[in-house]
């Protein structure tokens, strides 16, 4: 029997192609899975219980990657085994980018022989659609589990980083005096103020006005009171 479908994810499609790509992340869409094992990227097996009317088939499958177009298409077959039952499924999707969401356009091809095939198309149709809701469901909380992530750092709430030199990045020098840090306008206090050397005390013992620089007409420098 031949089925097919269309499905609209709410994620990128990266995220959609990393999840069908993951054995692990696919074992969890399976429903009735007992146990599985994943023997590399391409080849996996697992064990599970369908419900069959009143009641169940174990089945042990094997699944293989046939083809695969990153990140759009993939085409997968599967082989399962049970008591009474022979089954093969060739399944095939395509995904493409609509917006900030994914479309899957996919089809499968089920062909179930032995006992259990003997039950004809018309008891197996609705098992079989069944099985594939119940993927297609888990698909979508996965796909939402995936694409949810770690919650990203914002700017203000980044760390400051350390420099080359020891301190933090973009903090001012340790040098500068508090006026400089807290005032971004640079101030101009004029030229600096003339100095002279400072003269040995015992020379200038005895020396007289005009020998400190002192205008001779200025009467009080040279008085003590005034």
């Amino acid at each position: 029997m031949k089925i097919q479908g269309e499905r609209t994810f709410d994620a990128p499609r990266e995220t959609v192609w990393g999840v069908l790509q993951d054995p692990a992340q696919m074992a969890e869409l399976m429903p009735h899975v007992e146990s599985f094992d994943v023997e590399d990227d391409r080849r996996w097996k697992a064990n599970v219980k369908i419900p069959l009317g009143l009641g169940s088939l174990k089945m042990s499958i094997k699944f293989e990657k046939l083809e695969e177009r990153e990140p759009e298409y993939s085409r997968l077959h599967a082989k399962g085994t049970g008591v009474g039952a022979l089954m093969n499924l060739e399944t095939q999707f395509n995904l493409s980018e609509q917006d900030n969401k994914t479309g899957m356009a996919w089809e499968a091809d089920v062909r179930i022989a032995g006992t259990v095939g003997s039950m004809g198309q018309r008891v197996l149709q609705p098992i079989v659609n069944q099985q594939v809701q119940l993927v297609l469901t888990a698909l979508e909380k996965q796909v939402a589990k995936a694409g949810s992530g770690p919650v990203e750092t914002t700017a203000q709430e980044a760390p400051p980083q350390q420099s080359d030199s020891g301190g933090l990045a973009g903090a001012p020098p340790a040098s500068m005096n508090a006026e400089t840090e807290t005032d971004p306008e640079t101030k101009d206090y004029g030229p600096p103020a003339d100095t002279t050397p400072e003269g040995d005390p015992a020379a200038d013992a005895g020396s007289s006005g005009a020998e400190e620089g002192l205008h001779p007409l200025e009467e009080e420098s040279y008085s003590e009171e005034r």
